[in-house]
């Protein structure tokens, strides 16, 4: 129904109840459209709860430019949550006699009409004002002396009215409007999630592969364990990830187990000795879902990984990845949970063109989710195990394979416990499938980022995952995975994989690359496949990490080229952000130009008002891993919060250099160097 001022599409909502994403510090926009019959005028605000039902000072709504139909009476204000769990929202609006009169006073007091009826309609409107309450004394003093000037009709008009027009009085009127037919809108639910949700740097590497040895006499190869990995942990540190993600740790399937480049052995042949298989085909004799491969250690041993990697600040995030080999143990125990074709046998996983014979897909519609016997609980146990042991991230695997409905029901079965526990949805797939994954409870999402590489694409989805999509889904932007080595990796060299970093990590305020990235790891198994050549998805690769990093390498080059990007977004604010994002436009079709601006908990108004001491990024980019570029950069200064014809200092942080900048620059970009990251640090 329609309130007495109508307020109606109001953002951030989404279908069917469920909260809209926020994260502690980062303020977020509310907007709806707001008006009313005739001309009177009108006010509306946001007004905050926290979980504990706590009102927040309420946030003043601002009329928005009208540039097309979608944005006449359109309002908006950002507002900031400072605490984690369930918050509330509504659109308060009202009719502002105050500001109605003000209008029409300005007009017919100066055209001399019924001035004397005017002023005393506004000396009663500012002691109605008085009476409301809620004004300190010298707010109140404010209006009552322009109450009097109004009422002081031996003083000529136009000195009176210039009191009752003073910005002082208008600045108290502002902070304490006169409401009258205020409706509600709401509440609306937002669901508040701690920083990690939000910011963080993501390193994967397979457990086997750190600390394994190839002996060249025997060509045998020694699987790395959790102790060895455990001693990668503070190289990784070192380059200023956040968050170490381990794909599956579970034994193995020895049924139809993969050999190298994801080679199948002929029916009735044995398996090599030398054929490790894909962590993703899970569970065997060993165990399943809740075991670990015996290969790597032992459950303590992971829980000593789990603790080394706390001391280091890094997070431990885990790999859920719901399919199973042929033999685990729950094929034979619940056969219910899978797949039965017309001849009796279990299918296996397909996505043509590909095969997963190692791999039996998962079935949830045996019983329902809360049934003892479902899939869906031994999930959940198998989630609050590793929770038990110090996961508090989990890295979803195929998400989009699944029922959404189940996915709803597991998020909410943990959110209601352990909110703080985080999960990521590895969903390369359809953008409905991909964002309600994100709108149901998921709280990072992989994107398309990976094949984004063109100009116009790079700017379209800045802005789609920056504004348009932020409210259901959080990008997390990976540069690559075991899964993907894009074409432009394969053939970019070392500036494609600077550059790809750079934009990454500084566009997105969560992003990941897995290991050998930072070595310039590029070859695929064959021309036109995304897949690497020698996959870790199916076999041990063993690397000799110093003689890979040792000076003059690329391996050096590129680990020192991550270390600044991390190093950068850890002490610029701004770069912790998602919504902040505004692209600016650059004279070549190779550069791109965007800005970050802190706003944090002083946003306030249409767009974010950053204070003067505000971080302030901007960020111009090359986009072309062979040659150099030279642009024309065109910066709207409103957007960095600085007014028109500022000029300003800016720091580069790559290289250290300092220049003066304004609305125009010039800028060359080349691949040792593809981006400027300037932090302005001097306007006037």
């Amino acid at each position: 129904m329609v309130g007495r001022i109508p307020v109606i599409d109001v953002t951030p909502v989404l279908d069917g109840a469920r909260p809209a994403k926020a994260s502690v510090g980062e303020a977020f926009p509310v907007a709806a459209t707001v008006f009313r019959e005739g001309h009177d005028r009108l006010g509306a605000e946001v007004v905050l709860r926290d979980a504990d039902g706590q009102q927040r000072p309420p946030v003043r709504m601002a009329p928005t430019p009208a540039t097309d139909r979608h944005s006449v009476d359109r309002h908006v204000a950002w507002v900031p949550p400072d605490s984690p769990g369930a918050w509330t929202f509504e659109v308060q609006a009202w009719s502002d006699p105050v500001a109605t009169w003000q209008h029409a006073a300005g007009i017919k007091i100066r055209a001399g009409i019924d001035v004397e009826l005017m002023f005393t309609e506004g000396a009663l409107l500012l002691e109605r004002t008085v009476k409301a309450g809620g004004l300190k004394r010298p707010e109140q003093a404010v209006l009552r002396a322009a109450a009097k000037a109004a009422r002081d009709s031996k003083r000529p008009a136009e000195a009176r009215l210039a009191q009752l027009e003073a910005p002082e009085l208008r600045a108290v009127l502002a902070a304490h409007p006169l409401r009258e037919l205020v409706t509600v809108a709401g509440p609306f639910p937002v669901f508040v999630d701690r920083p990690r949700a939000l910011f963080g740097s993501w390193y994967e590497f397979f457990p086997r592969s750190e600390g394994a040895s190839y002996d060249a006499t025997t060509g045998d190869v020694t699987s790395g364990t959790f102790r060895t990995a455990a001693e990668r942990l503070p190289a990784v540190a070192a380059m200023g990830f956040d968050v170490v993600y381990l794909p599956p740790i579970h034994p193995i399937g020895e049924v139809n187990r993969k050999g190298p480049n994801n080679a199948v052995l002929p029916d009735g042949e044995p398996t090599p000795s030398d054929w490790s298989g894909s962590p993703w085909a899970i569970g065997s004799r060993h165990g399943g879902h809740d075991a670990v491969h015996p290969d790597l250690g032992t459950i303590a041993d992971f829980d000593a990984f789990v603790a080394r990697a706390r001391e280091l600040d890094l997070e431990a995030a885990l790999d859920l990845a719901l399919q199973c080999a042929p033999d685990h143990p729950w094929v034979p125990a619940h056969p219910e949970w899978f797949t039965t074709r017309v001849d009796g046998t279990i299918a296996y996983a397909e996505n043509p063109p590909k095969k997963y014979q190692d791999i039996y897909p998962v079935n949830f519609d045996a019983h329902p989710y809360d049934h003892p016997d479902s899939l869906a609980t031994e999930v959940l146990r198998v989630v609050r195990h590793w929770m038990a042991h110090g996961v508090r991230i989990f890295r979803v695997d195929n998400p989009h394979t699944k029922p959404v409905a189940f996915w709803q029901w597991l998020l909410a079965e943990v959110r209601g416990t352990d909110p703080d526990v985080l999960f990521l949805s590895e969903a390369f797939t359809k953008p409905p499938m991909m964002q309600t994954l994100g709108a149901i409870g998921f709280h990072q999402s992989y994107t398309y980022f990976t094949w984004r590489t063109a100009k116009v694409d790079v700017e379209d989805y800045l802005v789609e995952v920056s504004s348009e999509s932020a409210h259901r889904m959080r990008p997390n932007f990976f540069v690559n995975t075991p899964d993907i080595l894009h074409e432009f990796l394969q053939y970019g060299g070392p500036g494609a994989f600077r550059l790809r970093a750079a934009l990454a990590a500084l566009a997105s305020p969560s992003w990941g690359m897995y290991a050998g990235y930072e070595l310039g790891e590029h070859v695929a198994v064959r021309p036109g496949s995304e897949e690497y050549l020698a996959s870790e998805k199916y076999q041990i690769r063993v690397r000799d990490w110093a003689a890979a990093t040792a000076p003059g390498t690329v391996g050096a080059d590129l680990t020192a080229y991550v270390t600044m990007l991390n190093d950068v977004r850890r002490r610029h604010p701004a770069l912790q952000a998602l919504r902040n994002l505004r692209m600016h436009q650059a004279d070549d079709d190779h550069v791109v130009c965007f800005s970050k601006v802190s706003t944090g908990l002083e946003a306030r108004g249409p767009a974010p008002q950053p204070a003067a001491s505000a971080d302030r990024v901007i960020v111009v980019l090359s986009l072309d891993p062979h040659n150099a570029r030279e642009a024309m950069v065109h910066l709207d200064l409103a957007a960095l919060g600085l007014p028109p014809g500022t000029t300003f200092t800016v720091l580069d942080e790559p290289t250290g250099s300092e220049w003066t900048w304004s609305e125009h620059n010039y800028v060359r970009l080349d691949p040792s160097q593809p981006a400027h990251i300037l932090v302005v640090k001097e306007h006037a």
